[in-house]
């Protein structure tokens, strides 16, 4: 089973070409909850057997990450809060999921984009309490560049080096999004402890 939905993403990412890549990259950074994973290891993979090219991989994921992240901290900035409650199905959006990014936002800023872009079920929404505050938009580039070119490395990496072996990846996946998430914790703590000093 795991095998044939493996083939057909493989199939499906290698079809579509590096256009493909952009757009699912971009559909990915989005309000859509969709796991970054699924076009990013295959990819990795397809790297690796010669089919596609590792630059322009790296280079259009992040492109897409980037643009997918723009068009929440567009919609957050220009239509705002009312926007994002009046639609909750839409934006899987609803007070208390807004409430707790605004209150994470306003106590670590700026460095809350980069360390959201590596936590699974946080790098889809970060950029909407960014566009509620109105954060200057070079900062918002800057950090989520950062954060969006650092997971999509370790995740092409991933497939480059275990794609072909889906028992090894399903292992390592969970170890690596776990220690991620410790190194963002680590990260925060830091953050908040130099600022607090």
């Amino acid at each position: 089973m795991i095998e044939t939905i493996v083939s057909a993403i493989l199939h499906f990412v290698e079809t579509l070409g590096y256009f493909g890549i952009f757009l699912m990259t971009t559909l990915e950074s989005t309000f859509l909850p969709i796991p970054s994973e699924i076009t990013m290891i295959p990819a990795g993979y397809l790297i690796y057997q010669g089919k596609m090219e590792a630059l322009p991989v790296f280079v259009l994921s992040v492109a897409g990450t980037l643009t997918g992240a723009l068009i929440n901290y567009g919609i957050a900035y220009y239509f705002g809060r009312r926007l994002l409650l009046k639609y909750p199905g839409i934006f899987m959006m609803n007070e208390e999921k807004l409430a707790k990014m605004e209150s994470f936002f306003v106590k670590h800023g700026p460095i809350s984009i980069f360390t959201g872009r590596l936590v699974f079920g946080v790098r889809h929404y970060i950029s909407f309490p960014a566009g509620l505050a109105k954060m200057d938009i070079k900062k918002f580039t800057a950090y989520t560049f950062a954060g969006g070119a650092i997971w999509t490395a370790v995740l092409l990496g991933l497939g480059f080096a275990f794609g072909g072996n889906e028992e090894i990846l399903a292992k390592a996946l969970p170890i690596i999004k776990a220690v991620f998430f410790l190194m963002v914790l680590a990260v925060i703590f830091f953050y908040s402890k130099k600022n607090t000093a």
